[in-house]
């Protein structure tokens, strides 16, 4: 291995991983990766702001906004003032919308499973490694 493929080859890892995601999500729920990563998201920080899930997902807050409406269109998010006033909007999952995190979480994970499992990685070993480089950043 030539010295720095691996900054390249985890970038190109990522890309194809979504990509992927984005492909099974679709055939499987009709959604996309992207917003299902946004109720994920929003799952996992409880009720929260636009600014906090823009913050996460790394984009910008009309981009936020414009996924939240969608997906307040769908039924699988609510979108209420914030109680704290301001323009602020409180995000929330609705019922349909846990089921629909829980059964994209459970399919990508078995999917994710099998490739790890394919390409002779323990499964173990590349989730105990992968946390650590996540600590690390």
């Amino acid at each position: 291995m030539v010295p720095g493929d691996l900054s390249f080859d985890l970038h190109a890892l990522t890309a194809k991983l979504d990509r992927s995601a984005d492909r099974i999500l679709q055939d499987g729920y009709g959604i996309s990766y992207r917003r299902f990563r946004l109720l994920l998201i929003v799952g996992r920080l409880g009720a929260a702001t636009q600014r906090a899930v823009a913050e996460e997902l790394g984009v910008s807050e009309p981009s936020a906004s414009r996924m939240t409406g969608v997906l307040v269109g769908t039924g699988l998010l609510d979108a209420l003032p914030d109680p704290a006033g301001g323009n602020r909007r409180r995000l929330s999952l609705t019922v349909e919308g846990k089921e629909i995190v829980e059964r994209c979480r459970t399919l990508l994970e078995q999917r994710f499973a099998a490739l790890v499992e394919r390409s002779g990685v323990s499964y173990a070993d590349y989730a105990r490694d992968t946390r650590k480089l996540l600590e690390a950043l």
